[in-house]
């Protein structure tokens, strides 16, 4: 059985990934206000996170014989993401955050999910359980953020 599916889901994740890098730099770079030091501080964090998702999804697209994607305009055309548009404020800024997370979240469990496991292809099956489970951390975190005015 192909796994050119799941490949290609690994590739729109990829990208969404991708997307997240930059936007989490963009809300690292412009965010001003009270909160700046921290959120200064946990947006790097958390791109950094990202940068490093990036490559282990890249890295487990070319073990299981795909190829990643490796440029913005493919990363653009395959996110189900959109890039930031606008100087976000804060809480903007954590409303599209609890958006992305939680779209990334169900495409895995929609889709992700059944094709690894149609592929019998455990690691990948591994590798969305870590994600989801930091990602919903994440969201759990972001909705305390918004929470707390």
């Amino acid at each position: 059985m192909s796994n050119q599916s799941l490949i290609n889901f690994l590739n729109q994740e990829l990208s969404n990934i991708a997307v997240m890098y930059i936007k989490l730099h963009r809300y690292h770079w412009f965010i001003k206000g009270k909160h700046f030091f921290t959120l200064h501080t946990f947006f790097e964090e958390l791109y950094t996170e990202m940068a490093e998702d990036l490559d282990v999804l890249a890295e487990r697209i070319l073990a299981i014989g795909g190829k990643p994607l490796a440029t913005m305009a493919k990363f653009l055309d395959e996110a189900s993401l959109a890039e930031a548009q606008a100087d976000d404020e804060e809480k903007e800024i954590f409303s599209v955050l609890i958006e992305d997370y939680t779209q990334m979240i169900k495409e895995m469990k929609e889709t992700g999910f059944g094709l690894a496991e149609e592929a019998n292809d455990q690691p990948t099956i591994d590798l969305f359980n870590d994600l989801q489970g930091r990602y919903e951390k994440h969201l759990w975190m972001f909705r305390a953020y918004l929470a707390k005015e």
